[in-house]
């Protein structure tokens, strides 16, 4: 039912101590808490204690799970939900008014218990002061079997290893007792290793990681080929360099970090703990701490290692701590040590004992042990183990065994990083690099073809011909033998790898490095934008990956969680359903003035202030208050006590300084408390209790302190709780979602039948109001069933097999035949923004899927209320409870709305196609499309216990068919696994962008299961964001996010990669020219440093200050036109087409590169390295007069890297002229002195550039773009 954290009981007799104060209880029932002995729950999951799965909590169905875990239950009423609830059986139960006791025993008479148990479970104490406790999850029935029987989506990531313990395998710890634990060494130290590399295995592994790319690896056989005498085209060094340069940038970068990794995994494992040695507590280096070994921590230390708790400083073995360097979360988290251990360590006793525990796992939410202790045997859970890098808060000390050590610890086991990710444009990339290989391939195969003929023709030749000799032609020895000649058929061969090496610069390695400077560019700028800055939560964007930035303009799906990430996650209790009546929905009052007259009238005076004020309703109040009398009063207070005790909350009480609550003499002093919970569900349940009377402010590990109208009553604390009146009845008290709740009611008369049904109406209205509903219920328990529940329980909780099963069917003893009390209804405000944000996204063709854990009345109105769901769509509701059913809807949907299967190519095609249309399921040109076109848009609305049997099934291409003809998708019940499905099934069967947002741990699967994931960063803790490629405050800045940075990012890299296969391409078929006419010899007029500095120094910086701040449109335009987005979709700045245009253009370019000098001098006597030098200049020149034609924006540091680049030429060059060993001194100096050279680089330029303009404005003038469009509306605007 709903999930919490770990209960261990309390030594102390639990008794309900009612202290009286001025204020009489008036009326008020007075009743015994049975002792802190017994509480259970049971959930549609396995239960997990931290990360809440927020979505089922929204309606009360307060699941946890694990970080993405895959949910081991799927939902489904009672069956897989069944409720929690606690019983506390108490050797001593004393009357309200504390002056006499009764004394009951529940101790079963067959057994001798001495057990206890932990969080979301039972826990009974005997007369013994031993408890007994077990976890207990709610069943399933279908549905749990269809989940676990495929793992078909299950993302390694977040797949727990599910190593459950079997009693034949267990992992045996002697406390106190290393020596023996380990002696046969299979347990390792508590040393941890996160770095890659040693100084010996750097180098191997740090090149073989690096050559992992292929084109790395095709640069190295370009070296190795160059050291080759018959085919050392370049000077031996100067053909390394590139590559060497790319190999080392790259290794420094990983061997600082590496580094750093060293250095933190040095600090780490030198940090001193107090071990137990030798009867005292003394200091020792966490690197050598052992399992078995007994720890002491202090408050505020950090756990070294994962241990069973033995001790702590508070007597009855509560401790607090923080899991924030685990799994992201600030709120503080209860743990427990067992009351039998607890003793021991307070008398000082000598401590041993053995455990047996599960094998080390993933699980950081599960633990299953037993432990023997001075004779006893009782069961470990998750509630009694503390995990390493936690760190204790607000506890003194504890004092623990350690049972996993270093590598073995959860936190290491939970290292991997999240899943690599991969620009799809990217991809597209290594498709033109594949052509471009074999232009590559085809450019050598004519040089070494046309070097054979050549050979074959001047064969008779060969030794007198000019510049060329066959044999050595000296006196001498030497004189008539062969001279570096292998004959036609090898020299035609050698021609073919020289060729591979003149013109490797065709695939650019360039490209690689100035991808990752641009992206990093990018995301400085995303991190700095202040339009996307949560002034409310003090967070700023953030960049977690650096590969997809230009995915963010591609995005067709957007799959949304609700809770947190449309909506606050702050809750606020707005209105109850309380014996069949409504309260709250007009008598509410928000002014605390008139708050307090309504307390005065009722008589009610309270010593506690709520740090935050909350509305109560004055008919509700006075029910309570006043003397009244009947079953509603009875029901009223029942309700109130429920929400006061069935929670996790950790209240925190502040003496309030405020004069303005002590200015009556008849208060006593006011205090301030704030409460603090894993669930803003139940934070809002407190405190609504609280307003009304019944505040919670003492939680300890055996019981929680109620003060009821200055009765401070104590019971034990669960999600269910059982107490006991002064008239020995016993009443359980739950609560829970209305579809598990509903379904275990009792139906005892007409009376209970129109209390349901009423209640029934007012959750449909509470859902209907956008709402997040809970039902309360109680019902009385026998002696009889308390001794018959803990003789079977004892059994199941001491189980290591099957132990969840056991506890499940143990509970179903009492969790029956409730008593209806009512129903609350708690509201979560929309963020702001975000219905402009979806619509915005909407007319950017983007497709927001909504997946949430809500019942279906509540998602739907919250759809409503963010503009998601539509008044004029037609709704497609999918609720099937069967594999049939599910087939008959989804057939039933395409024949009522003419839907067909249609070929998914085909749809894809048309979509992009039709992207401009705005939002259209069917677009409107799709006549020849098998598809019909449908008249009013249509929304499908469907349930996860449907979606089992969807997923599971042949019915997949269905729902993607109905799905993908739908406006809006609404998930409504859904688990973590199967909103990583449904990303899944759009992106297996689509080559549509997902991007997939969500703000808790459930969301983790569908984000690192989408080809972008954002986390948001709000009240569920952080997971979701340290599994996200990008993190923001709110969802409104996934709107400026898409249309603004993705838009940028999509055209810049676009342009970059196509820019960069040009400058390339242009370069190499100038070489390429110049060796057709030098009889195929692959010789060159370029010296070597020029041709290695032509992509790395010459032409690389424009490039990537271009790729980092150009921009297209500015971002006023992008924001108040969202249909430009769409110039993603159709792939307009990066495509097939795109890419042949500009191979004909650097076709074009490259000829009049190198023929029109060579026309302008044909009469000259220039040498060839002056050639050479001319044509270095000019193509320097006409690649950034190129990129200059295509720049949007100009800034000043823009100018500076284009015309920089240029000057930076003409110095190196002057400079590699200067050098009298090189073949080309001093050409620069006597080409520059004739006008012919500043004219011929003139006309170069022009001519080259002609056509592509011509284009280019034809194009503007009877074809413009969108982008073009808007491009002339801005400068309009601007003038």
């Amino acid at each position: 039912m709903i999930s919490g954290h770990p209960l261990l009981s309390s030594s102390e007799s639990s008794s309900v101590v009612v202290h009286r104060r001025g204020a009489s209880a008036r009326n008020l029932p007075t009743f015994h808490s049975i002792c802190p002995s017994v509480s259970f729950s049971s959930s549609t999951y396995d239960e997990t204690e931290t990360s809440c799965l927020k979505d089922q909590e929204e309606e009360g169905q307060e699941t946890t799970l694990s970080a993405g875990a895959t949910p081991r239950y799927p939902l489904e009423p009672l069956t897989s939900l069944a409720c929690s609830a606690s019983v506390l059986p108490s050797k001593q139960l004393f009357s309200s008014d504390a002056r006499s006791s009764q004394q009951f025993s529940l101790e079963c008479p067959t057994k001798n218990r001495g057990s206890r148990v932990s969080w979301g479970s039972m826990e009974l104490h005997d007369n013994n002061n031993t408890c007994t406790s077990f976890d207990i999850s709610g069943g399933s029935s279908v549905l749990q079997d269809k989940l676990s029987k495929s793992r078909r989506v299950r993302n390694k990531s977040v797949d727990f290893d599910e190593n459950l313990l079997y009693a034949e395998n267990p992992r045996l710890i002697y406390i106190n007792d290393p020596r023996r634990t380990n002696d046969k060494y299979e347990f390792t130290g508590n040393e941890i290793r996160t770095s890659k590399y040693t100084l010996i295995t750097f180098l191997p592994k740090n090149l073989f990681i690096q050559f992992h790319r292929v084109a790395y690896l095709y640069f190295l056989a370009i070296a190795a080929l160059n050291q080759l005498p018959p085919l050392a085209v370049f000077g031996r060094t100067v053909s390394l360099f590139p590559l060497l340069f790319v190999l080392c940038v790259t290794a420094i970068k990983d061997g600082y970090e590496d580094w750093r990794r060293h250095r933190s995994d040095r600090n780490e494992n030198n940090r001193e703990a107090l071990v137990l040695q030798f009867g005292e507590f003394q200091l020792k280096k966490w690197k050598k701490i052992r399992a078995g070994e007994v720890v002491k921590i202090h408050a505020d230390e950090t756990i070294p290692c994962d241990m069973v708790l033995l001790g702590t400083s508070d007597p009855s073995g509560l401790a607090y701590i923080q899991t924030m360097n685990l799994d992201g979360e600030s709120n503080l988290k209860t743990r427990y040590a067992r009351q039998e251990t607890v003793s021991s360590v307070f008398e000082g006793c000598n401590i041993s004992g053995l455990i047996r525990c599960e094998q080390p796992n993933r699980n950081i939410y599960e633990f299953t042990a037993n432990m023997e202790f001075n004779g006893q045997k009782f069961p470990l859970s998750q509630s009694n183990i503390v995990l390493r890098g936690c760190q204790l808060k607000n506890t003194d000390w504890i004092i623990g065994v350690v049972v996993y050590a270093g590598q073995e610890t959860k936190a290491m086991l939970n290292s991997a990083i999240s899943p690599a990710k991969r620009s799809k444009l990217e991809s597209y990339m290594n498709r033109e690099t594949l052509w471009l290989s074999v232009f590559l391939l085809v450019m050598c195969s004519v040089v070494a073809l046309g070097m054979g003929l050549w050979l074959n023709r001047h064969k008779d030749k060969l030794d007198t011909l000019p510049y060329y000799r066959k044999r050595y032609q000296v006196n001498g020895k030497d004189n008539g033998k062969t001279y570096r000649y292998y004959g036609i058929p090898m020299e035609t061969f050698f021609s073919f790898l020289s060729s591979i090496i003149v013109f490797q610069i065709m695939i650019p390695i360039s490209l690689y490095i100035t991808m990752e400077l641009v992206r990093l560019g990018q995301s400085y700028f995303m991190i700095e934008d202040k339009h996307m800055y949560d002034s409310s939560s003090g967070s700023r964007f953030q960049c977690r990956s650096l590969n997809i930035n230009e995915d963010l303009g591609q995005i067709r799906y957007v799959f949304s969680d609700k809770t947190g990430t449309l909506t606050e996650n702050k809750m606020e209790f707005r209105k109850a359903s309380v014996c069949g009546k409504n309260f709250g929905s007009s008598n509410l009052t928000d002014d605390l003035q008139h708050e307090h007259n309504i307390r005065d009238a009722a008589g009610f005076r309270s010593r506690w202030k709520l740090k935050s004020e909350v509305s109560v309703d004055s008919s509700l109040f006075d029910l309570l208050h006043k003397d009244l009398v009947g079953d509603e009063r009875i029901a009223a207070h029942e309700f109130f006590l429920t929400l006061a005790a069935c929670n996790t909350v950790i209240p925190i009480v502040s003496q309030d300084t405020s004069s303005g609550h002590r200015s009556s003499e008849s208060w006593e002093d006011v205090d301030t408390i704030e409460y603090q919970g894993e669930s803003p569900d139940e934070q809002a349940l407190v405190s609504a209790a609280s307003a009304y009377g019944y505040t919670l402010f003492e939680r300890t590990s055996g019981h929680i302190v109620i003060d009821i109208n200055g009765n401070k009553l104590s019971v034990r604390k669960r999600m269910s709780v059982v107490i006991r009146f002064p008239d020995n009845s016993v009443k359980v008290l739950v609560k829970g979602a209305d579809t598990t709740m509903l379904s275990i009611l009792a139906n005892d008369g007409e009376r209970d039948d129109q209390i349901k049904r009423a209640t029934q109406r007012h959750l449909i209205e509470y859902s209907s109001e956008g709402l997040r509903t809970l039902v309360v219920a109680a019902r009385d328990l026998t002696d009889a069933e308390l001794e018959q529940w803990q003789c079977r329980y004892e059994d199941a909780s001491t189980s290591l097999i099957d132990r969840a099963a056991k506890l499940r069917q143990t509970a179903a003893l009492v969790e029956c035949n409730l008593n209806l009390l009512g129903a609350t209804a708690i509201e979560d405000k929309l963020q702001d923004g975000v219905p402009e944000a979806i619509e915005a996204l909407r007319q950017a063709g983007i497709k927001v899927w909504v997946l949430t854990g809500d019942k279906q009345e509540t998602a739907i109105s919250i759809g409503l209320s963010c503009k998601l769901l539509t008044a004029d769509m037609q709704q497609i509701i999918i609720n099937g409870n069967s594999e049939e059913d599910c087939r008959n809807l989804l057939a039933d949907a395409k024949t009522k709305y003419g839907l067909q299967s249609s070929n998914r190519k085909k749809q894809n095609l048309e979509s992009r196609k039709n992207s401009e249309n705005g939002y259209l399921e069917i677009p409107d040109d799709t006549k020849s499309s098998s598809v019909p076109a449908v008249c009013a848009p249509l929304a499908l609305i469907i349930d996860g216990n449907s979606l089992v049997y969807i997923l599971e099934k042949d019915l997949e291409s269905e729902l993607f068919n109905i799905a993908t003809s739908c406006r809006v998708v609404l998930c409504c019940r859904v688990a973590p696994l199967q909103k990583a499905g449904i990303v899944d099934l759009i992106k297996s069967r689509t080559d549509d962008m997902t991007l997939a947002i969500g703000d808790g741990a459930n969301d983790v699967s569908m984000i690192q299961m989408a080809d972008v994931g954002v986390g948001i960063c709000g009240q569920e803790g952080r997971q979701a964001v340290m599994a996200s490629d990008f993190a923001m405050g709110q969802f409104q800045f996934l709107k400026r996010l898409l249309l603004v940075h993705g838009h940028w990012n999509y055209q810049r890299v676009g342009y970059l990669v196509l820019y960069n296969f040009y400058r390339n391409a242009v370069f190499v078929l100038m070489l390429f020219w110049y060796i057709l006419c030098t009889a195929f010899s692959t010789t060159s007029a370029l010296t070597d440093w020029s041709s290695v500095f032509y992509s790395v120094i010459y032409t690389s910086i424009p490039t990537i200050v271009v790729g980092i701040l150009d921009k297209d449109l500015s971002h006023r335009t992008l924001l108040q036109y969202p249909k430009l987005y769409g110039a993603g979709h159709r792939h307009e700045a990066y495509n097939m087409r795109l890419f042949w245009i500009t191979m004909i253009d650097t076709l074009w370019q490259s000829l009049v590169l190198f023929y029109l000098p060579l026309y302008v001098y044909k009469e000259s006597s220039i040498d060839i390295w002056s050639m050479g030098s001319l044509w270095t200049i000019a193509v320097v020149v006409l690649v950034n007069i190129h990129l200059a034609m295509d720049i949007q924006r100009w800034v000043f540091i823009t100018h500076v890297a284009v015309w920089g680049s240029i000057i930076i030429t003409y110095a190196c060059m002057v400079v590699l002229d200067s050098i009298p060993i090189f073949p080309n001194y001093w050409t620069i100096y006597h080409l520059a002195k004739s006008p012919t050279y500043w004219l011929t680089i003139l006309l170069i330029t022009i001519v080259a550039l002609l056509p592509r303009f011509v284009v280019k404005v034809v194009h503007q003038i009877f074809w413009p773009s969108d982008i073009q469009i808007a491009r002339e509306a801005e400068r309009l605007r601007a003038s």
